[in-house]
């Protein structure tokens, strides 16, 4: 039999260790965040686009992301899943609270309550959703032993949960590279399924050096290396998809379905690897969603009152005056050069483009070529 403690001291203490360490992992990524923000802003303005490796700041924010994402870490080992995943509204939450006083991302005093209104009202509910999932979220922990994780992983549940995320992966995938279907929900659900494989393993690999660590050697075990394989690899995957999903889609959008999906498939992930709701009666459980729930809300409305960055334009293009006629195919060859910085250069050499036809609407008159005996006889003109 798996080696439960239900309901006693042990757990309840476990769910706290690993509640705080989710909540002080969360807020130091999002101060680490802030701080190399802010560091890439004081060096926008030079040529060098690796200046900010050189400064404290950015090696300060950087440090600070590591310990941050260590406290996340090991607590996965000590809370379950359906408590830690819900965390990371967390950094939302801290992110905004700290771009508003730290990077001076606020408006006049007159806009300011129509403006963040809403942002307040979601850090509130924010709040009191995480305070109901944490106090009515699952009590019974498992000793993340490698004897249990094997038995876990072999039982028909979890298998058949692994095929169902499988197919479902494959499916996304197929439309994803071969039907062109770059929707930002098709995206998240491919980061979101890889997300619920990296929370199962990181889990296991946590347990089981907190374990090694407190005297049980557990890193010897195959289904060790088994999972850390695992951990990498979909943890690698994920952030692949992540980044195309930043490249194509709006980041507060991102920020807000990528939140929900991920933790709606961790939450499923722990109720079935590791049966995190099996011995909670139907009111915590009730009420541990509910505040999952709340914590979404709260999110929503956090990033949805964010600012929108607005691209830049270095240059008009040619096509965008009205009767100007285009010299080229697509209209946007004659440009001045824009090599990675907001300033003009010299114009492209467009030898080997061939031109296009000219509009006959026109009101001067087409020049027509000369003959060699016609050219011989006057001289060339210079036309504008």
């Amino acid at each position: 039999m798996m080696n439960f403690s239900i309901g006693n001291g042990d757990s309840y203490t476990d769910n706290l260790i690993g509640t705080l360490l989710a909540i002080f992992g969360n807020l130091l990524v999002s101060i680490s965040l802030c701080i190399q923000k802010y560091s890439h802003l004081t060096l926008a303005g030079t040529k060098d686009p690796r200046a900010f490796y050189r400064t404290k700041t950015w090696w300060c924010g950087f440090v600070l992301t590591c310990l941050g994402e260590g406290a996340n870490f090991v607590s996965y080992a000590y809370a379950p899943l359906a408590i830690v995943a819900p965390l990371n509204a967390v950094s939302v939450l801290s992110s905004s609270i700290l771009g508003l006083i730290f990077l001076r991302e606020k408006s006049k005093p007159k806009d300011f309550a129509k403006r963040y209104g809403l942002s307040f009202l979601g850090c509130f509910l924010t709040i009191g959703g995480t305070y109901l999932l944490v106090t009515f979220g699952p009590n019974s922990h498992e000793k993340l032993k490698a004897e249990n994780i094997v038995r876990h992983l072999v039982g028909w549940p979890v298998l058949l949960y692994l095929l169902l995320e499988i197919i479902m992966f494959c499916l996304l995938l197929y439309f994803y590279k071969q039907r062109r279907a770059n929707y930002l929900v098709i995206i998240l659900l491919l980061v979101a399924l890889l997300g619920s494989v990296t929370v199962i393993t990181v889990k296991a690999v946590s347990g089981m050096l907190v374990l090694t660590i407190e005297g049980n050697m557990q890193l010897d075990y195959p289904i060790f290396s088994v999972m850390f394989v695992c951990m990498v690899a979909s943890a690698v995957f994920q952030a692949k998809f992540l980044s195309q999903a930043c490249k194509l889609h709006d980041t507060n959008s991102i920020a807000f379905v990528n939140y929900v999906l991920s933790t709606t498939f961790a939450v499923v992930a722990g109720a079935v690897f590791y049966l995190e709701f099996l011995n909670d009666d139907v009111l915590h459980i009730c009420v541990s969603l509910l505040g999952s729930a709340i914590c979404f809300l709260g999110v929503f409305l956090i990033t949805k009152n964010r600012k929108k960055t607005k691209s830049f334009e270095p240059y008009v293009t040619m096509d965008m005056t009205n009767g100007v006629p285009t010299i080229h195919d697509k209209g946007l060859v004659v440009q001045p050069d824009y090599n990675g910085s907001f300033s003009y250069g010299a114009l492209v050499n467009n030898d080997g483009v061939a031109p296009a036809n000219l509009p006959t609407d026109l009101e001067n008159p087409p020049v027509r070529s000369r003959s060699p005996d016609e050219s011989q006889g006057k001289p060339d003109l210079k036309t504008d």
